[in-house]
């Protein structure tokens, strides 16, 4: 049963940010920047709250972690501290608060519409994986169709370590990357990308570390994830074949990742988690170290949507057109076993670290996660007003969007993570 609150927008149905949400999120606001939590068309500001008295009942330390400019501190803080916070956020906001509880809290909002989000944490460290087998299957039957996975790939998530310094929030326009190219048996030439592209991932923050030379257990690897958000891990992809082999993605991958603003705390998605799909026949089972526990619901229903709408879309007035839908609970590895996994050899993770999926497509038609995977339909991608795409081009606005939906619970939604294709860097 939805539970509601006082702020009468976080009850409409298709509000992504219901009581039962409340990510939070960084935001700046008459010049100050705060952590705050979305509630409807709203942002608490929790630094505000700390500051009058309204969260008197919390240690000192989540407190201070309340008034800091960015997320990292509450994260540090563990599961007990964000458990705390969140009950007593839900007490403030939750319908039937008296009237003074109402009045203090009310001056303590702001519109949406007057903050500009920031990137939630201090990003230290950002690794993506390749964890969805419909993708590593569909990109691989392009470049190896006789043997489109390779014999690692069902015994390990499979990751990189990409660049947290050009990782931007939503609503960040993205430069046309310039790089070395080859099309065909001659030199490489130099100059902005002709195959640019999106990848639909989702992101999970890492909240208390752990010390380098001690892995994390996969049946502890929950407790060291904050919460999740939405990932455009934008790509070049003729400056990424190029330059590939052999040491992994580099500059087809480094110019921009784009990140949705709020981050839903994990104990938001729990009333959504299921069983990971079994693995098919023949597949090997995971290595004990990587095997969660008998009936774990490791994986999560979240629908995950990709829409484009070009220059000439906004122009006429023609909405965005969804190029494709897929679900988080289809990937092969769930976000426990590649947070196990990255630490198995030692590697110390910190909190505010960003982990993504990588592309998440599922087994049906339209439910690929980038324009490199669709090609393996030989029609190209016609928009509603008849222009044509393989690739994005200046101007494309992409926009993707997640949400949980359950009969008898609210719409937990991610809000965006949108970014338009400007000229090329210079």
């Amino acid at each position: 049963m939805a539970v509601r609150s006082w702020v009468a927008s976080a009850n409409e149905p298709q509000s992504d940010f219901p009581l039962e949400n409340l990510p939070y999120g960084v935001f700046r606001h008459e010049e100050k920047q705060h952590i705050g939590v979305a509630i409807g068309d709203r942002i608490l500001d929790l630094c505000d709250c700390a500051r009058k008295g309204l969260l008197e009942g919390l240690a000192q330390e989540i407190l201070e972690a309340c008034s800091a400019e960015w997320l990292n501190g509450l994260m540090a803080l563990g599961p007990q501290a964000w458990t705390a916070l969140r009950r007593e956020i839900t007490t403030l906001l939750k319908e039937g608060a008296d009237a003074e509880t109402q009045r203090r809290v009310g001056a303590s909002l702001v519109p949406m519409s007057k903050a500009a989000m920031q990137l939630p944490t201090q990003i230290g460290d950002y690794t993506d994986f390749y964890a969805s087998v419909h993708h590593a299957t569909r990109v691989g039957a392009l470049l190896r169709p006789d043997n489109p996975l390779l014999p690692n790939y069902k015994y390990l998530p499979i990751g990189y370590h990409g660049r947290a310094s050009s990782i931007v929030v939503s609503g960040t326009e993205i430069k046309r990357p310039r790089g070395q190219t080859r099309h065909t048996t001659g030199a490489p030439e130099f100059g902005p990308t002709g195959k640019l592209d999106y990848e639909l991932e989702v992101g999970f923050f890492v909240g208390q570390g752990n010390r380098l030379g001690t892995p994390i257990p996969i049946g502890e690897a929950g407790q060291h994830i904050f919460g999740a958000c939405l990932v455009n891990d934008w790509s070049a992809r003729d400056i990424q074949t190029w330059e590939y082999q052999p040491l992994g993605p580099f500059l087809g991958k480094s110019f921009a990742t784009t990140i949705s603003a709020w981050v839903v705390p994990m104990e938001a998605l729990e009333p959504y988690r299921v069983k990971r799909e079994e693995r098919p026949a023949g597949d090997p089972e995971p290595l004990e170290y990587l095997r969660e526990p008998e009936g774990h619901r490791g994986a999560i229903d979240v629908t995950l949507e990709v829409y484009l709408e070009s220059r000439l879309m906004r122009q006429t007035g023609t909405a965005a057109m969804l190029l494709s839908e897929a679900n988080l609970r289809e990937l092969y590895w769930t976000l426990a076993q590649l947070l196990a996994h990255h630490t198995s050899n030692g590697c110390n993770l910190r909190p505010g670290d960003l982990l993504a999926t990588g592309t998440v497509s599922g087994r049906g038609e339209g439910s690929e996660g980038c324009l490199l995977e669709k090609r393996h339909n030989p029609e190209p991608i016609r928009l509603p007003n008849g222009e044509i795409r393989t690739f994005l081009e200046d101007g494309d606005r992409v926009t993707m969007r997640g949400y949980c939906q359950k009969a008898g619970l609210p719409r937990i939604g991610f809000g965006q993570c949108a970014g338009m294709v400007v000229g090329s860097a210079q």
